[in-house]
């Protein structure tokens, strides 16, 4: 199946899935009494930033079908309804997160800075080695330069602008999950697409350290989700070999690829944990709840023989055309989004966000 520059551009954006690991269950109550949250990363997070950018056609975030579960419009959110970061300011009591482009909105309580599409690695760096961004160049270090700007507004000195965040949670990430895919489907091999590794892991640990130097002491940084299960990566990398997946249906050679990322951000966090031990630092392990919510498909009302079917498509096996993304002419929306777990083939429906922040919390799934 061929894939048009535009639709490579759109598949990238990463759906997304969060749960603190099990060894973390205990801390879950350490993450209380917030007054703002500051979230960095892509797709799963942005609540209008990339809309905002002025960049031209960037697909049908900016339309209907998207947003019309919850909010009747689309607000630039890549899914049908709300985010988990919906979700959790929700369950903290809080606002939804403006998007930080929105220049008449209130930040009283906190900045989105995530932009979908967003890289860990900048612009600059990705397309030095042939990987050239479509639109965006918001990656993460544009994304801190925001929140410097933004802190400025706020504080003006060191000790004041460590006890305005003392309440407040961070959240940095998932982001990197772009740089891989836009190698990928741009057809590096996933040899080329590890090679950009080190230098993401590195980019994220800098982060940190940023935001922990101006105040942090909330972080959670989120993991990559197992690719080899998203509904793009099914449709584009489809095989007659049946050793090329799992018992799940998933492709193995990417969902080891995201494991292997995995590794190396927990074990670059424990590092962090070490030289900042009064810092709040947990690992939000997207892969293993994804998989949960795929095993756990029938109990929340999906059909377990489509559960990697996109709600709203373009047709074919997984409802996923990539010459005909949602929303555009020659697609079709299912009646029923709760009962997807995919909305787009990229991006989660609501329903999916919000099992997975109700597992973050509490450990499991709700049905």
């Amino acid at each position: 199946m061929a894939f048009s520059k535009s639709a490579v551009a759109i598949i990238v954006f990463a759906l997304a899935i969060l749960r603190l690991p099990d060894s973390a269950a205990s801390d879950a109550s350490h993450f209380g009494g917030f007054d703002a949250i500051y979230s960095f990363g892509d797709s799963m997070a942005d609540t209008g930033n990339l809309i905002r950018e002025g960049l031209g056609p960037i697909g049908a975030f900016d339309r209907f079908p998207y947003g019309e579960t919850y909010f009747g419009r689309p607000t630039g959110r890549c899914s049908n309804g709300r985010l988990m970061i919906d979700f959790i300011a929700e369950r903290f009591d809080l606002p939804f997160l403006n998007a930080y482009l929105d220049r008449n909105a209130s930040f009283a309580n906190g900045v989105n800075f995530a932009v979908a599409g967003a890289t860990a690695l900048d612009a600059s760096y990705l397309e030095s080695v042939g990987i050239v961004l479509p639109f965006t160049k918001s990656s993460l270090n544009v994304q801190l330069d925001w929140f410097e700007t933004h802190l400025a507004s706020l504080c003006s000195t060191h000790e004041q602008c460590i006890a305005k965040l003392d309440t407040a949670l961070f959240f940095l990430g998932e982001i990197g999950g772009n740089d891989y895919n836009y190698a990928i489907f741009k057809g590096k091999t996933i040899s080329e697409a590890t090679s950009l590794m080190p230098l993401i892991i590195k980019n994220l640990k800098d982060a940190a350290k940023k935001v922990i130097k101006h105040g942090a002491r909330h972080l959670i940084v989120p993991g990559n989700f197992p690719t080899g299960c998203a509904t793009c990566y099914l449709t584009a990398f489809r095989s007659t070999n049946s050793s090329d997946y799992d018992g799940r249906r998933c492709l193995k050679r990417y969902n080891e690829f995201a494991q292997l990322h995995n590794n190396q951000l927990q074990l670059m966090l424990q590092g962090l944990r070490e030289q900042f031990p009064s810092v709040n630092i947990q690992y939000a392990d997207y892969y293993n709840v994804s998989l949960q919510v795929l095993d756990n498909a029938q109990t929340l009302g999906v059909d377990m023989e489509s559960r990697f079917q996109a709600c709203c498509g373009g047709g074919g096996e997984y409802n996923f055309d990539p010459n005909a993304m949602c929303g555009e002419n020659g697609t079709s929306t299912c009646s029923d989004p709760s009962k997807h777990l995919s909305w787009d083939g990229m991006h989660m429906t609501e329903m999916a966000y919000r099992e997975m922040v109700a597992s973050l919390f509490a450990g499991n799934l709700k049905g």
